[in-house]
């Protein structure tokens, strides 16, 4: 393993915090735009969005924050090869590379979630529409 190896990972690891910030953005955009719905959408709109809104926050600072532990030790990686700690290196590399993976499993189930949030959304378009 070279040291070239785990710099493989320094684009996608920032790439991917760069699309889990522009989440959450988009959620806190969101949340700030349920005080002004009109007040017949209040209860059933947010209360069926609230907790799914809850759980997206949660996961999107947990896949952050191991989207950014990777990337720290995919750089210790980095160093202890730079240093001729092969055995060191590769181990780092592979915690690196679990880390990155679990971030990417939490933002799957995030997704998921996301698009039952668009079904409950397209819902109240379709009973305003019937109207």
């Amino acid at each position: 393993m070279t040291l070239t190896t785990p710099g493989l990972l320094f684009p996608a690891i920032s790439l991917l915090l760069l699309a889990y910030t522009n989440r959450f953005v988009v959620i806190t955009t969101v949340i700030r735009d349920f005080g002004r719905l009109e007040e017949r959408y209040h209860n059933d709109l947010i209360r069926r969005q609230l907790a799914s809104l809850r759980l997206r926050v949660q996961l999107i600072r947990a896949m952050q924050f191991f989207a950014v532990l990777s990337f720290a030790i995919c750089t210790l990686s980095m160093l202890a090869l730079f240093l001729g700690l092969t055995q060191v290196g590769q181990y780092l590399f592979a915690v690196a590379l679990a880390l990155l993976t679990l971030s990417l499993l939490m933002s799957l189930f995030e997704v998921h979630i996301s698009t039952k949030a668009i079904n409950v959304e397209i819902e109240r378009l379709d009973r305003e529409t019937s109207l």
